[in-house]
């Protein structure tokens, strides 16, 4: 991943309001094309200038060739605001990211997120790195705001089970169960994006230990998949992380930790 600096000018006499609400509007449309990540963009105004720092899966994230039509239905907005079209300045690798996947076509990918995780929640099966949005086929919406907005649910509730106290049994049966409306919208948005890119999808469905897998480890082991009911064990895990794949059903899951 790469930060940025985009730099917003001034033209005409305008509002501290109309400016906001312009440079708001952009960010929102690059954030919901997968141009940008994260949920929080930090502007400063200096003399008339008014700089937003942003975070890009690539170095050339923010070229034009990537820009959905929402996007550009927003920049040429800023004209009403009396700004120009944004200065961009890359200002390096963050070091604190995932490096985006190198695979121009991956042989398959997975929807898999967590409540660390800001970059995009697609990701290469082979190296489990993140595919930008925008390189998607662009749906129906002209924007990814429904997988983004699964993702922010579904960090969300990760985060709540991790460190939460009164939610903590609710929120974790919510991300195991397969037929949670949290993991029925995934499962749903993974069988799109296969339908659109051609590219076999897997849903990565969270495991917790109950009770009685506790018990009995073999158990755990023999688990067999929720939506078909064969098996589905591998052998080795991928990438350290999944130990269950089922193919016809496109699942991804753990053994309990």
């Amino acid at each position: 991943m790469f930060t940025a600096e985009l730099t917003f000018e001034c033209y005409q006499d305008s509002t501290i309001e109309a400016v906001d609400g312009a440079i708001t509007q952009l960010i929102d449309a690059l954030r919901y094309n997968g141009q940008i990540l994260g949920r929080e963009f930090p502007t400063s105004i200096d003399d008339g200038v008014f700089i937003t720092r942003v975070v890009c899966p690539e170095e050339e994230s923010l070229h034009p060739r990537h820009h959905s039509s929402l996007v550009e239905k927003r920049l040429q907005a800023l004209s009403e605001a009396g700004l120009l079209a944004p200065k961009i300045r890359l200002t390096g690798m963050d070091l604190h990211s995932d490096n985006t996947d190198p695979c121009q076509q991956p042989e398959w990918q997975v929807l898999y997120t967590h409540y660390l995780s800001t970059c995009s929640p697609l990701r290469c099966g082979e190296h489990l790195a993140p595919i930008p949005l925008y390189k998607l086929p662009t749906p129906e919406t002209d924007d990814h705001q429904a997988l983004l907005r699964w993702q922010v649910d579904w960090s969300s509730t990760d985060e709540l089970q991790m460190h939460g106290t009164t939610l903590q049994q609710a929120c974790s049966d919510v991300l195991t169960d397969i037929n949670s409306p949290l993991n029925n919208t995934g499962w749903q948005l993974a069988k799109d994006i296969e339908q659109q890119t051609n590219t076999p999808t897997y849903y990565y469905l969270y495991h917790l230990a109950d009770g009685i897998e506790n018990d009995n480890e073999v158990q755990a082991q023999q688990r067999p998949c929720p939506s078909c009911n064969g098996e589905w064990k591998l052998t080795t895990p991928l990438h350290g992380i999944f130990d269950f794949k089922c193919d016809p059903c496109r699942l991804l899951s753990n053994l309990p930790w």
